[in-house]
């Protein structure tokens, strides 16, 4: 007989902004296990980002990442 399916894990949003896009880029960003250093660092660029540019830190960090990502996924197809 087969296992049962693994059940999927579901990332937690962070604490300040309620968002998992914040998580996963934090998660990315970590090294070593150290989550509260890279949220750390995150949350202190988006406070030079305020502080400079006078725009919400977290928006532009968002539109960052947007622009960053792909606009339409390629997938390869074996012929």
């Amino acid at each position: 007989m087969r296992k049962a399916a693994a059940k999927k894990r579901y990332l937690a949003p962070d604490p300040v902004y309620k968002d998992s896009l914040v998580t996963r880029f934090a998660n990315d960003m970590m090294l070593s296990g150290k989550k509260s250093t890279s949220f750390a660092i995150l949350y202190g660029a988006m406070d030079i980002i305020k502080e400079t540019s006078g725009e919400d830190g977290y928006e532009t960090w968002k539109k960052a990442c947007a622009n960053a990502m792909p606009s339409v996924q390629v997938k390869s197809r074996r012929i």
